[in-house]
């Protein structure tokens, strides 16, 4: 099965006093022992070491540990969808024609990616939200 994970997914399942952990831990573990199929988004790489490092974590984590995280535990494993500039400009268009403000333009690539990879299942947890920006991709999105 072939599932995409957005940044929460990614960074939940590596910060053990996440919420989170246990169901993101055993998604990422699901990807590293070969039953499921991981990808990302190289913008989602770049959202997940931003929020590793800026995010008040007790204690904080290093940008050389962040950097670490990602290229041990998810570089090796996943596969990375790039976003090429005319994905971007499909994607901005769509947002402006549909009115859409700030931040869901994040999570409209993240859809894009997913959709480009063909994948299955979208793993957030932003379900409400993701299903509300693609209706059509809806029984696809869910919580891992």
């Amino acid at each position: 099965m072939r599932v995409y994970f957005d940044t929460a997914v990614l960074v939940a399942g590596t910060i053990e006093d996440h919420p989170h952990y246990a169901q993101s831990d055993a998604a990422l573990e699901s990807v590293r022992e070969k039953k499921i199929e991981g990808f990302v988004s190289g913008h989602g790489l770049t959202e997940a070491y931003s929020v590793l490092t800026r995010t008040p974590f007790k204690p904080p984590i290093h940008p050389a540990l962040a950097w670490k995280v990602l290229e041990e535990d998810v570089l090796p494993y996943f596969n990375i969808i790039s976003v090429t500039p005319q994905m971007y400009r499909e994607t901005i268009r769509d947002c402006a024609d549909k009115g859409w403000i700030g931040g869901r333009i994040h999570d409209a690539i993240h859809l894009r990616c997913a959709r480009e990879a063909d994948c299955e299942r979208i793993y957030t947890f932003n379900v409400r939200h993701f299903q509300q920006l693609a209706p059509d991709l809806a029984k696809r999105i869910g919580a891992p």
